[in-house]
Order: C-alpha cells, then sequence, then structure tokens
C-alpha cells in the first residue's frame, strides 16, 4: 500500500531481516491482531514490527466538540437531563410506556402534537439506553420498590464540554455500536422470525451464531484498518472511498487483478459492510452513503458493476456506497491501537525537538511521514537560523548521515529561498558542499562554484546510500536512479574513481549498481569496482 517505508540501519543490511509490516497486512484476531500475512511463520512472529501509520488529529477540544455535535450523544445528554431529578423505569431501566412520546418529542423525533410514530419511540428508547449504557443515568430503587433513573455525575461535566468527559463518552459509545453493529450483522437470516431463535439453541445453533460473530467482527475490523491507513495517506479532500474499493483492497491480492470469483467475494463483502458501516455512522465514526436499496430491485448482475471492468460515471458509482472516516473515527481508532498496545503515532510527534533530534527520529522511526514532520518543524521557523541548525544536524559519517543530508535538503526546499544564506556558508564544506550546490542551482542561482572531483564523487554516493536507505531496496526505483548515474564512456575509469572514494557506503553503493544496472558491461565494472572497494577496508 502506498507510504510505506521499510528503513535499515547499518552500511550492509544483515540477512534474514524481517521487514516490518502495516496492519492491513495482517489477518486480526483482534482490533489490529494475528500475524498471518507476507509469509511470516511462527518463529518470525517476536522480530516482526506492525506498522501503523501516523496521522493528523485536531486539537482535543475541537474533537470534543464534534463529539457532542453527533446527534445520537446529545439525545443521550438531553435524555438524562430530562430524567432529574428522577424519572420512573421499568424493572430493565427502560422509559415507561407513557414517557415514550414525550421522550421522543423532546428529541425533535415527533411533532409536539399529534401521534408519535412508532420509529420515534424506538429511536428515542436507544438513545435511552445509550444513556444507560454511558452512566449519564444512574439506576435505582426506592425504599417503596419503585424502580427510578437519576441523572449520573458525568452529566453536568459533558453538558458544560469538558474535554476529556465528552471524549470518554463517545469512545464508550463508539465501542457500544461498533460491537452493536456486528451482533446484529451476525444473526443469521433464519434466526429473524420471532421463536426460531429458542428453537436453535442447540450446540451446533450456537456455534454457527458465534462463528457468524466472529467473521462479522473480523470483517469489521479490517474494514476500519484500511480505512485508517488509506485516511492516513490520502490528500485532504480525497479522504472518501468507494464501498466497492473498500471491499476490493479487503478481498483481492495485493498486486492481482479480481477474477470473476473475487468479484463475488467483493459484492457479499460489500453487502455485509453496508449495516455495519451504517451503524458507526450514527456515532460520527464515519461518513457513509449505504447502498441505494434499488440496486437490489434491478437485474441480476448490475451490482456486480461496482468492480467490473466497466468504468461508471460519479453518481452511478456513489449508489454502490461511500464510506469516509471523520477526525473522530481517526481518533477513536487510535485510542483502541493504543489500548491494545500499538505504536499508533500523530504526525508532528517527531518535530517536537531541535534539528538533531528531528532528523535522527525521522530516521529511525519506521512509521513516519517524513514530509508532514519536516513541515511541522519548519513551519513558522526563521529560515537562516532553521536553516544552520537543519545543516549542522546533517553531518556525520555514521549510518543514518546520508538519510540526515536528504532530509536536510526537504528541510530547505520547505524553508525555500529564504534559507540560501546559510547554504552558502557550508559551499565548502566535504559533506555538505555538494548538495548545497545542487540545491541552490535548482533555486535558479546562477553563481554557484562547480565542485571538485572529489567532492562530486562523494556527493554522488552519498546522495545512493540516502535513497537505498530510505526506499529499503526498491530495485524499480534504484534502477532508475542507476540509469541517471553520470558514468562517462569510459566506465571501467569512472568506476575506477568511485571505488576509492572515502565513504562508509561505497561498496554498498557499487553492488547495488552492480545488480540492478541494465547494461552488462557497466554492471560488471560496478562489482569489480565493489569487490575491490571490499578489500580496501
Amino acid at each position: 500500500m502506498a507510504g510505506r517505508r521499510r528503513k535499515n540501519a547499518g552500511a550492509s543490511g544483515g540477512e534474514g531481516a524481517v521487514e516490518a509490516v502495516l496492519p492491513a497486512d495482517l489477518e486480526l484476531q483482534d482490533l489490529y491482531g494475528a500475524f498471518a500475512a507476507h509469509g511470516l511463520d511462527d518463529e518470525d512472529l517476536d522480530d516482526a514490527a506492525v506498522l501503523v501509520p501516523p496521522v493528523k488529529l485536531p486539537p482535543e477540544e475541537e474533537l470534543a466538540a464534534q463529539a457532542k455535535a453527533v446527534p445520537m450523544l446529545g439525545y443521550a445528554l438531553a435524555l438524562a437531563r430530562w430524567a432529574a431529578p428522577h424519572r420512573t423505569v421499568d424493572e430493565f431501566g427502560d422509559l415507561v410506556e407513557e414517557d415514550r412520546a414525550p421522550a421522543a418529542r423532546l428529541l425533535g423525533l415527533a411533532p409536539a402534537e399529534g401521534e408519535v410514530p412508532e420509529e420515534a419511540e424506538v429511536e428515542a428508547l436507544r438513545a435511552w439506553s445509550l444513556a444507560c449504557d454511558l452512566d449519564l443515568v444512574e439506576l435505582g430503587t426506592t425504599a417503596e420498590g419503585e424502580h427510578v433513573a437519576v441523572p449520573g455525575p458525568d452529566l453536568e461535566p459533558a453538558e458544560q464540554g469538558d474535554t476529556e468527559t465528552v471524549l470518554e463518552l463517545w469512545l464508550t459509545a463508539a465501542g457500544i455500536v461498533r460491537e452493536l453493529a456486528v451482533e446484529a450483522d451476525s444473526l443469521p437470516e433464519e434466526d429473524a422470525e420471532p421463536g426460531e431463535a429458542a428453537a436453535e439453541e442447540d450446540e451446533d445453533g450456537l456455534n454457527e451464531v458465534e462463528e457468524a460473530r466472529d467473521a462479522a467482527a473480523e470483517l469489521l475490523d479490517e474494514a476500519l484498518q484500511v480505512l485508517y491507513e488509506t485516511t492516513a495517506f490520502a490528500e485532504p479532500g480525497n479522504e472518501t472511498v468507494p464501498l466497492g474499493v473498500l471491499a476490493a483492497l479487503l478481498v483481492v491480492p495485493e498486486g492481482e487483478e479480481p477474477d470473476e470469483e473475487l468479484l463475488g467475494d467483493i459484492t457479499d463483502v460489500m453487502v455485509a459492510l453496508d449495516p455495519m458501516l451504517g451503524d458507526l455512522a450514527e456515532l460520527g465514526l464515519l461518513e457513509y452513503r449505504p447502498i441505494d436499496p434499488e440496486l437490489f430491485d434491478e437485474e441480476d448482475g448490475e451490482e456486480a458493476a461496482v468492480v467490473g471492468e466497466e468504468p461508471l460515471d460519479e453518481e452511478e458509482s456513489a449508489r454502490f456506497g461511500l464510506v469516509r472516516l471523520t477526525p473522530l473515527g481517526q481518533y477513536g481508532i487510535r485510542q483502541w491501537l493504543l489500548e491494545d498496545g500499538y505504536d499508533a503515532p500523530l504526525v508532528g510527534d517527531l518535530a517536537q525537538g531541535d534539528a538533531a533530534e528531528l532528523l535522527r527520529a525521522v530516521c529511525e522511526s519506521a512509521n513516519v511521514l517524513p514530509e508532514e514532520e519536516l513541515r511541522v518543524w519548519t513551519a513558522g521557523r526563521e529560515p537562516v537560523a532553521a536553516a544552520r541548525e537543519l545543516l549542522a544536524a546533517a553531518r556525520g559519517s555514521d549510518a543514518y548521515g546520508p538519510l540526515r543530508r536528504m532530509l536536510c535538503v526537504s528541510a530547505l526546499n520547505l524553508l525555500g529561498p529564504g534559507s540560501e544564506p546559510a547554504v552558502r556558508e557550508v559551499l565548502d564544506d566535504p559533506e555538505l558542499g555538494g548538495s548545497a550546490r545542487a540545491w541552490l542551482t535548482a533555486q535558479g542561482a546562477t553563481d554557484v562554484p562547480v565542485p571538485d572531483r572529489t567532492m562530486a564523487l562523494w556527493t554522488v554516493v552519498d546522495t545512493f546510500a540516502a535513497q537505498l536507505l530510505d526506499n529499503g531496496g526498491d530495485a524499480e526505483l534504484l534502477r532508475e536512479l542507476i540509469t541517471d548515474l553520470p558514468v562517462t564512456d569510459d566506465p571501467a575509469g569512472w568506476f575506477g574513481e568511485l571505488w576509492r572514494v572515502d565513504h562508509p557506503y561505497t561498496a554498498d553503493v557499487l553492488e547495488a549498481i552492480g545488480e540492478l544496472h541494465p547494461e552488462r558491461a557497466l554492471a560488471k565494472e560496478a562489482r569489480k569496482a565493489a569487490f575491490k572497494a571490499r578489500s580496501k577496508n
């Protein structure tokens, strides 16, 4: 999936290394559970790291305001206040019959006068049940044996918008709705008729329901994790995912095209997710446009068009469902991840220190969006001072040195032309001079001195080493870089100079060129040079 980053420190990659995997690479037991993909066997599990991409979240105060504006939570708060000083309930804690219509009117679900529709009363009962589950109302029995409900201690701070209280209430509500969505979807159709559930309480029937529930829970968890990842990597405004695309991401192996059987599986997944996503939308965890029910009344085979070869226009595609994870949804899933012990970073977590801490953290973190961290760090800083700090932090011949220098150039791009005076100060620096000259030239400067041969060759090795570190050995990308190397008509002479470059990654770079260069003669010269570089050390 786009945006995954694998980085390995050290001048040479060790054998038998286990790659880190993102949550969607796994089949789940819990919210992001079991290792079952990427060829990992049981012996590899302790060495494998599950990567959760960083996400951007609004301030918690803003999230709390969004949570409080969720209608279902607002209904629960309103009914809890309505219960003051106390309200009679039945033995199960539900509203008594005579209070259901007034409750529906209070919530605006029915007109102030006239008959109250049954659906409005059912919705009011759902909101009351949520208020009870969240302890916004507390149930008890009087000395006379009357069942009553009174407002709970969290009601007042929640009404006043206390950030911690509101977010805790919303997160609890989201967990409840998520569990209920799975329970509803897991019931076999034959159990829907009254009285038939009791007849199925034999062992086989219970096992069937339990298996159906587990399958529904796993499917929903996988869908949520894919939405979390795609939202993290999406450009602003492009977070909406067609339901057919989401289902395909869950069903179709990466790199494969769906065949007829997989198309059927995709449709089945869409139909299974449809009601569950609709339930989660009620709590503001996501925005969801459900599958148009009229599709099921059309001719057989129509619903497969969403994943077929014929493209659909935007409106027709939307009929098959659209889903978008909200900031509240990102917050909720991240909290579940943290509770399960996963590292679920926020964008900007690594940009809180000085330049040295920034570059070191970005280099050493596997689940990071470097450009975003650099953007957060550079925002609002004085360009010359920030550039000097970055350039000083970029020096060094340690394993991450090339990557630090590449990140430094990216940060300079964000700082813009205002950082030019600081860049000119390092033109003669043996480690920074080459990239400084390249940066100034890219900015349009015409008075940049040509680097001497030693600096030019050292910069070639350093730049290529940074790409090796940053891309983790992506063969296709590295081939593109290799073809742009300034090899002259005398490859033996050029590589004869390159292997003598005093850089910790010289041999690694030459070996990569020898392995990936499309021209056999050049590849052979690179391998010979790599051998000499190894022998020198």
